[in-house]
């Protein structure tokens, strides 16, 4: 029985060494693709500012104020959720999936179920099981977004905007403040709020064409960026996420490893110590029948003969 464990225990050591490769070299892979994810960001965040700078210009303009992109439009709300489309990567689709349970919940208490669009094949799949019909649902970009991914996401909201259909859009992602502290956030993009205009200055700009036009223009674009920007963030917080949960993965696969190593070692010992004992007990068995033989020469020993 000791060998038999011993063996089953090397087997299962061999096993996890296997999976510990595959571990480390995941969480090799997430950290290099962190700081590719980190590039993205910064490369995209002046497109990003520039055009919030131009929306809250436009937004100074006396007869832009009621623009529907600032008072609302239609009553339907849209919801995106950028998740993953894989995981190993601890709580971070997880963390995704409450926060939208939590934000549809608060929307759904003051008027009809918003639409969902899911970014990301675990976000699908949550919402499949949870029951609930999407709008639209998109895989294949959470890596390594691209500036075309986020254009066809927006197509359709766009599209819903222009008719009427919905005035409100919310979005629900995973905002990278650094590779120590990233947080879930749940944020509306259309109503926009008016931006608040720093300074005192008389300034006055002539829009041609005039301000609601451009609006129009500019709203799809302006999305883009946002959801371009959301896309990268979401991407890099998903390769932190992956690199601690391999890193974890590694350690706890160490420390298991060790712990089996002690009980191999002491099934070992169990064995070589039954082997000793078999051993003693045999020779003392082959003493006591040698013993025997020698007795059964000696005069003393009178043998009765059987009676005929």
């Amino acid at each position: 029985m000791p060998a038999g464990q011993e063996r089953a225990l090397r087997r299962r050591i061999r096993s996890i060494e296997s999976t510990q490769k595959i571990t480390r070299a995941m969480e090799l892979i997430a950290a290099s693709r962190i700081v590719r994810a980190q590039q993205a960001i910064t490369a995209a965040r002046p497109y990003t500012v520039r055009m919030e700078d131009v929306v809250a210009e436009i937004a100074g303009a006396p007869e832009a104020k009621d623009h529907w992109i600032f008072a609302g439009g239609g009553q339907g709300a849209l919801v995106l959720v950028l998740g993953a489309d894989r995981g190993l990567c601890g709580a971070f689709n997880i963390s995704v999936h409450r926060a939208a349970d939590e934000l549809l919940r608060e929307l759904e208490a003051y008027g009809p179920g918003p639409d969902v669009i899911a970014v990301g094949r675990r976000v699908r799949a949550y919402f499949g099981f949870r029951g609930r019909v999407l709008a639209e649902s998109v895989e294949g970009m959470s890596d390594r977004p691209r500036f075309e991914d986020a254009q066809r996401v927006v197509q359709s909201v766009t599209r819903q905007l222009e008719s009427g259909d919905i005035g409100q859009i919310y979005l629900v992602y995973t905002h990278f403040v650094s590779i120590g502290s990233q947080r879930v956030e749940s944020r509306r993009l259309v109503p926009l709020e008016l931006p608040q205009r720093e300074g005192s200055g008389t300034t006055v700009f002539e829009f041609e064409p005039g301000p609601a036009e451009i609006l129009d223009r500019l709203l799809p674009r302006w999305l883009e960026a946002e959801v371009y920007s959301a896309l990268l963030e979401s991407a890099a917080c998903f390769f932190v996420a992956q690199q601690r949960a391999m890193k974890a993965a590694t350690d706890n696969a160490d420390d298991l490893i060790k712990t089996l190593r002690r009980q191999m070692n002491r099934a070992r010992q169990d064995a070589i110590t039954t082997e000793i004992m078999e051993i003693v007990g045999g020779a003392e068995a082959l003493r006591e029948a040698g013993m025997g033989e020698q007795t059964a020469g000696r005069p003393d020993i009178y043998v009765f003969p059987q009676a005929s």
